[in-house]
């Protein structure tokens, strides 16, 4: 349990916590005694079977009372005193529900310990995103809960879910949750024209030489240059790269000669390539050319691929092949000796050149202001509000009361569809301006110690002009 003391005295703060999760389809037991069917799965599993029914079925009543005012948009979350409740039906008739303590202020009086529950301190868009995201992350590595249905009926269905959710959950830092779980975007790398094109050619290349190859993502220091998927796929596969598979790579960056160049086959050229998914060692006769599956174009198409992940330096390359091909020892060593030397090129390339752009801007001073943009277009995302994500949390540099403003703003700009402004005076010398245009949202945190509004607008139209300035927001 995340404590963290508050001010002098005895006063703790508890961080918010997830209760209970669970899904559940009321078709799968709809007469009385068979109400057990219904679950698919629940955690945590320990829960006593009438209390696991009993909870399922407040969150089914819930649901049907409130369809009673709004058929098409039932229940999304429920609000108590100790918790709160998020309802997500993902597919027809499967419901997920995450219930989560709300945070708690522990005092002590006469000895005694107190509990204040922080009733308003949850920002359901924020929860229900992560709920979604649960799913969404799921679907990219078992497909639909109706394909598992279709392949094993509700035993096969119960087993993934179980498989995938038993970590999943684990992973989830809900005290950390913020608007960028909201928003769930790509952060893209800047390069200039030149580099782009010859990543653009080493992927023309590459899917010509491995003709099984269907679609290819490059990504460089865990940003986004170019990806061949739809976008709802790949921002979750980057979700799952940034967060997961990347930060358990972690590696010293090769610098000079920090680490021995291997050369893993005769006659190759010596390189830096390396699979983050698949062999591990190469010239292992017996390597194992396992590789995560996963499912993209689900509504769609439904294919179903092996995700091959190849790194050097900080480059890596996401290869996707067809599932019913599968790959074998042979296919990992021509990849590594065609891709390695190629990419290992590049990413030096890429690295110079990045080198070059960041002397050319200068160094920076730290500037007066933080700000998140997200552009709902292309799934853009740029924050300096937050540090280095480390597995799964993203540390966020400034207060919380001022990332719940950036939620409360973000909660207003999604009710009307005109773009729009918003400015707030926040505690001590903090200004909070939200900015919604054309499909476009930039949030900045200013701290001026008695700045009025006409000159925190004008810092504001300074930012866009420098970091913004091929982006047109409206005044």
């Amino acid at each position: 349990m995340a404590t963290a003391a508050a001010g002098a005295g005895q006063e703790k703060q508890l961080a918010p916590t997830l209760l209970s999760f669970f899904i559940y389809n009321p078709k799968l037991g709809p007469k009385e005694g068979e109400e057990e069917k219904k679950i698919l799965f629940y955690h945590p599993n320990e829960v006593e079977k009438n209390e696991k029914i009993r909870n399922v079925g407040l969150c089914e009543a819930i649901v049907q009372f409130t369809r009673t005012f709004s058929p098409t948009k039932p229940a999304k979350s429920l609000h108590t005193q100790k918790n709160r409740q998020f309802f997500h039906e993902p597919e027809e008739n499967f419901w997920m529900v995450m219930v989560v303590r709300n945070p708690i202020i522990e005092k002590h009086k006469d000895g005694k310990p107190v509990y204040e529950y922080q009733e308003e301190e949850l920002l359901d868009k924020v929860y229900s995103s992560v709920l979604q995201q649960c799913y969404s992350m799921y679907k990219l590595f078992n497909g639909t809960f109706l394909k598992a249905m279709e392949d094993g009926g509700v035993k096969v269905l119960k087993e993934r879910l179980e498989k995938f959710f038993h970590r999943y959950l684990q992973t989830l830092h809900l005290q950390s949750c913020d608007l960028l779980d909201v928003f769930c975007g790509i952060s893209f790398f800047p390069l200039d024209k030149m580099t782009y094109l010859k990543i653009q050619s080493f992927i023309n290349r590459m899917e010509e030489s491995l003709n099984i190859v269907k679609y290819t993502a490059f990504l460089y220091n865990d940003q986004l240059i170019w990806s061949g998927l739809e976008q709802d796929d790949m921002r979750i596969l980057y979700k799952y790269l940034t967060t997961s598979l990347f930060p358990r790579h972690m590696e010293p960056e090769l610098a000079g000669r920090d680490s021995p160049i291997r050369a893993e086959m005769p006659g190759n050229l010596q390189h830096y390539g390396r699979f983050l998914t698949g062999p591990l060692n190469l010239n292992d006769p017996e390597a194992k050319c396992r590789f995560p599956k996963i499912f993209v174009n689900t509504d769609d198409t439904y294919e179903e691929l092996h995700l091959i992940v190849y790194k050097a330096m900080s480059a890596a390359v996401c290869f996707m092949i067809d599932a019913s091909i599968p790959p074998t020892l042979e296919f990992c060593r021509k990849l590594d000796s065609i891709v390695g030397p190629q990419l290992t090129v590049l990413a030096s390339d890429i690295c110079e050149q990045y080198n070059i752009n960041k002397r050319i801007s200068g160094a920076e001073k730290e500037p007066q202001f933080k700000f998140i943009y997200f552009n709902h277009m292309n799934l853009a995302e740029k924050s300096t509000i937050h540090m280095r994500k480390t597995p799964s949390v993203s540390l966020a540099s400034v207060h919380p009361d001022l990332m719940k403003i950036l939620g409360d703003i973000n909660s207003d700009f999604s009710r009307v569809d005109e773009d729009e402004e918003i400015i707030v005076k926040a505690m001590s010398d903090y200004w909070v301006v939200g900015k919604k245009s054309d499909q476009r949202e930039l949030y900045v945190i200013l701290n001026q110690k008695n700045a009025n509004l006409i000159e925190v607008n004008e810092e504001v139209k300074k930012l866009c002009a420098t970091q913004f300035n091929n982006i047109f927001f409206l005044d």
